[in-house]
């Protein structure tokens, strides 16, 4: 048996983030382990992992060990071989340099260090196995369960070749079942990204599985006919549009490999079936890991990704069905009825405007890290302050209060934000006190999956995180029909709602029980830009208690620049505070608060009690409005308006008075005033933003245009043409909205002349 002491060290001396493993769980035989995602253990930790008989080592890739890559070919190893000839024709060179060994499983690992920063865990190479129907396979050791495609047909997916990059972790060499074949883990070889862009794409090169292509806009000519982009996806000769923007055509045969600009070696894409996959992560305007159809690589490449130019282009060259009409954004004619409503009462909202700048207070830890964040940022911004230090308080008290009913202080808190408008302070000086306190295992960045939100979760059931771009990952929630983006959503809404209770683990293969969490907390604080924010949500999201239980602020534009100040020079009393939040340990004197805490309860004063008591009387009458108006959004909106008011004054009062916190009178009236507007705000931009089908989208662009220009009034030949749309299409928009109430024709008085134009009403 191999000395593990020895080897441990060896490898920690090598700049290695080596750890003790499970070898059964195949994973890090350590409850708290991320934290060795950021910092190499100590000689002292290691001495005593393995004082006692450890039967395994496992190593975390990424940053922390000098840019650690490994490629793991699962499922026996099935296309290591195939993979190291692709190799061994394009670059012999590098393979005697690669360390590979053997897996537990007869897999294969090669492990290389590269000279920049590298991604996280990617899926390489995978395939489709039918089955014959929905029991659970094994694969090589492994179970899966099937589920049914379009056709209803039993399959399961297979990844035969996958990466572990930043944040992961693998069994190696000398643990049992794992045997070095080449190389050393002492002296690993250090790759250029060229070097390591070649081994990648030898390994998409084998990829047996093309996802769906992207799903195009919808674009037609007229009711019934024949599109030009479906015709073009049929017949269209795309292959020499990708010839004439410098790509060139590396491998013949039924399954085509395709290198993008500027590459002299190796794959960058795949061409099967007509459909076009890259998996290159450097080939714009093309995505990496995505399949496109032949009309959408022609609009990219062709028309800078306008599908409407696109279709035009195309009808007026032969393609789709002849017909007189210009081909146009949507067939709005067969969706008129569709806009129809049954019910007849449908209910209008004002816009109270942003959050005023007096409902950004709240006395105590939050309005002085508020004040520090102003001092210290280049751009400074009450309102992205505000939030950062809400989040950073919602997190300090975290599995430590609750209030009489119940009530914990998780909050989730989205900050509406244009592009450098001072994002970055609030998150680096929440991450700043939570290294100060020795918590930075428990701050999050984002979220890669419902899975890895869970596990996360697991190893520290209370946690931070901080997610800029948020309007990506909604629109991906919203677009995309895969599985894993729908378990994020699942699992924020499940967390959110089990801070009083227990969190159950999916159930993995080989891994029983499944575990669970007791009162998770997790705290989330994100950034998007509006316009696309607002754009990407969907009635599915609003009415699945997502969207409403998110406290949205708009940040407004951004302020005067000055000269940034330093957040090492954070106020020692910020830092007291959070440091006593982090030893406030209640409960019996046995309770061990990470296992199964017993929160302190924070009472309420009588005036506090009788404001809230009435807010929700008020929020109940609200969503019984909503109801008899078959409102599902703004049901669902004040559903949850009395538990979010509860959560802030819970803060307010934490904040005000750590050490004896009462939701009094002013803890109330404020959160009751500031739900109150930023539910009133959220309502009336999905009013203005939120459509229900094409038609419906269609006609809130118009209010948008309107909204926008001067007076909210536009003349119809501005309107038209800033619409984009067919004559007639664009009267059918004009008349529905006229019988709609939402806009009224006026006459214009322009320099030269009177002309016919649209005002808008809503407002």
């Amino acid at each position: 048996m191999p000395n593990l002491r020895e080897i441990s060290f060896s490898y920690l001396k090598a700049g290695l983030s080596i750890l003790p493993a499970n070898v059964q769980l195949k994973f890090a035989a350590l409850s708290k382990w991320k934290e060795f995602q950021k910092r190499l253990p100590y000689d002292s930790e290691l001495e005593s992992w393995f004082r006692t008989n450890n039967s395994g080592l496992c190593i975390v890739t990424g940053k922390v060990s000098g840019n650690l890559e490994m490629i793991d070919f699962d499922l026996c190893g099935e296309q290591f071989e195939k993979w190291y000839e692709l190799i061994k024709q394009t670059m012999p060179d590098i393979l005697p340099l690669l360390l590979i060994e053997k897996s537990q499983s007869g897999g294969r690992h090669v492990v290389y260090r590269c000279e920049t920063e590298i991604s996280g865990n990617l899926k390489l190479a995978q395939r489709k196995q039918v089955t014959s129907n929905g029991d659970e396979i094994t694969v090589c050791g492994k179970k899966y369960k099937p589920r049914k495609d379009k056709d209803g047909n039993w399959f399961v997916i297979l990844t035969s070749i996958e990466t572990r990059g930043e944040g992961g972790l693998f069994l190696c060499a000398p643990t049992p079942g794992y045997e070095l074949i080449q190389g050393d883990f002492t002296n690993l070889p250090v790759l250029i990204a060229d070097d390591r862009e070649i081994l990648l794409e030898a390994a998409w090169a084998l990829n047996e599985f093309i996802p769906e292509p992207v799903r195009e806009p919808v674009v037609s000519a007229s009711h019934n006919s024949l599109r030009p982009g479906d015709d073009y996806n049929a017949r269209g000769d795309f292959k020499t549009v990708l010839i004439s923007h410098g790509w060139t055509l590396a491998q013949g045969g039924e399954n085509e490999r395709w290198r993008r600009p500027g590459k002299e070696i190796g794959w960058s894409a795949s061409l099967k079936d007509r459909v076009f996959y890259c998996f290159s992560k450097n080939a714009y305007p093309f995505e990496g890991d995505r399949a496109y159809s032949p009309f959408s690589v022609y609009t990219l490449l062709e028309h800078n990704g306008d599908y409407s130019e696109a279709a035009q282009t195309l009808a007026a060259e032969g393609y789709g069905e002849k017909n007189t009409e210009v081909p146009t954004d949507v067939n709005i004619s067969a969706l008129v009825k569709s806009t129809e409503k049954e019910d007849k009462q449908i209910q209008k909202f004002t816009d109270p405007g942003p959050i005023p700048i007096e409902l950004l207070r709240v006395p105590g830890f939050v309005s002085r890290v508020i004040d520090f964040c102003m001092q210290v940022s280049a751009y400074p911004n009450q309102h992205m302050a505000f939030c950062g230090s809400l989040a950073g308080q919602s997190y300090l008290c975290s599995r430590k209060v609750r209030e009489k009913g119940d009530l914990r202080p998780n909050i989730y808190i989205l900050a509406l934000a244009g592009a450098s408008t001072g994002k970055d302070y609030p998150r680096k000086i929440n991450a700043y006190i939570l290294n100060q306190i020795g918590e930075m295992n428990a701050l999050g960045d984002k979220f890669a999956s419902g899975e890895g939100l869970q596990d996360a979760m697991f190893q520290s059931p209370c946690m931070l995180f901080q997610n800029d771009e948020v309007d990506t990952m909604l629109l991906a929630f919203n677009k995309s029909r895969d599985g894993h983006y729908e378990s994020i959503m699942s699992t924020l809404l499940t967390m959110y709602t089990s801070s009083n209770s227990v969190y159950p683990m999916r159930r993995k293969a080989g891994k029983i029980p499944a575990g669970f969490i007791n009162q998770p907390h997790l705290t989330f604080f994100g950034t998007a830009t509006p316009k696309y924010y607002y754009s990407a949500l969907s009635e599915r999201m609003l009415t699945n208690g997502f969207i409403a239980r998110m406290i949205t602020i708009d940040v407004g534009k951004r302020s005067e620049g000055k000269d940034a100040g330093l957040i090492d020079s954070m106020p020692k009393e910020i830092l007291e505070t959070a440091k006593w939040w982090k030893n406030f340990n209640p409960g019996k004197p046995n309770n061990l608060i990470d296992v199964n805490p017993v929160p302190a309860v924070v009472d309420y004063s009588a005036e506090g009690k009788r404001i809230l008591d009435d807010f929700r009387v008020f929020a109940d009458s609200e969503y019984a409005k909503a109801e008899e108006n078959n409102d599902e959004v703004s049901k669902t909106v004040w559903g949850r308006a009395n538990e979010n008011a509860r959560k802030l004054a819970l803060i307010y009062a934490c904040s005000e008075n750590h050490l004896s916190p009462l939701v009094g009178a002013a803890a109330a009236k404020w959160s009751v005033a500031l739900i109150d507007h930023q539910l009133r705000r959220m309502l009336y931009l999905t009013q203005c933003y939120v459509a229900e089908n094409d038609f419906d989208a269609l006609c809130l662009k118009v209010k948008q245009k309107l909204r926008q220009a001067k007076h909210q009034t536009l003349l119809h030949s501005v309107l038209m043409k800033r619409m984009k749309i067919e004559k007639t299409n664009f009267k059918n928009l004009i008349d529905t909205l006229t019988e709609q109430g939402d806009i009224e024709s006026v006459i214009i008085e322009t320099k030269t002349n009177k002309g016919k134009g649209y005002h808008l009403l809503e407002d």
